[in-house]
Order: structure tokens, then C-alpha cells, then sequence
């Protein structure tokens, strides 16, 4: 007999994985998923995939939004609400049922912080002397 596993399609497994590896306190689109997976244009089988999810899997599902940033599940729903309430438990904040995808996004813009250039300190005015 095969254990549970085992019967699990590698590219399924690599999709779990990734949702897996999501740091707590960011999120990432189901895109992103498919794309970090090797699966690039799947984001649909990625969500296929988390409504399939039996309820008492280990995974992080609601750290997983459209790429907007809005939660996928009908507003004002049971699992809407659950969504809402993890999300803000790591620190999430969720407005409206949208996610900030640039302040709380999973290395959502690693080319600014590796390439831009350093934040200036702020300035301090100096005081100018009269002349005499």
C-alpha cells in the first residue's frame, strides 16, 4: 500500500512545497507560486490545488492571495474571516479584503533592494552665523 505521499504528483508536491517555504508575516500571489514551483502560467492549478487542501493540512493557504493582493474567498465568508484573522496575527493587515503586495509581498521587489541606490539620511539644517 502506498502511503499518502507517495501519491501526490511531483509538480503537486512542488507546489506545496512552495506555499510551504512562505515566511510568516508575507504573502504571495498564485502566480508567484506556480512560477517559484517551476510551474510558470499554472496559478490556477495552484489554487485548484489549496481548495482541494484537506482541512487539517499543515499549510500556510492564507498567506496565498490573487495578485493584487485580494483574498480570493467571497468577502464577509467563514473562510474570508479566517483568512483576515491569521493574516493580521502575523501582522498582515488586510484592508477591504486587500493585501499591501509591496510592503508585506514574499521579496516582492528584491531588485530594489538589491540594485537602488542608498536612502539619504536626512538632511539636518545647519545654522547659518550673521555676518558681521
Amino acid at each position: 500500500m502506498k502511503s499518502a505521499q507517495t501519491d501526490i504528483p511531483p509538480a503537486h508536491a512542488d507546489i506545496f512545497r512552495t506555499i510551504a517555504a512562505i515566511p510568516p508575516g508575507r504573502v504571495a500571489g498564485y502566480g508567484e507560486i506556480a512560477a517559484r514551483a517551476g510551474l510558470p502560467g499554472r496559478a490556477r492549478l495552484v489554487g485548484k490545488l489549496l481548495g482541494e487542501t484537506p482541512p487539517g493540512a499543515d499549510l500556510p493557504w492564507y498567506r496565498v492571495l490573487r495578485s493584487d493582493g485580494r483574498i480570493a474567498l467571497p468577502p464577509g465568508s467563514r473562510g474570508f474571516r479566517e483568512q483576515v484573522r491569521r493574516l493580521a496575527a502575523e501582522g498582515v493587515l488586510a484592508h477591504n479584503g486587500r493585501v499591501d503586495m509591496t510592503r508585506y509581498g514574499w521579496e516582492r521587489n528584491l531588485d530594489d533592494l538589491l540594485w537602488a541606490p542608498p536612502v539619504a539620511a536626512p538632511s539636518v539644517r545647519k545654522r547659518s552665523r550673521p555676518t558681521r
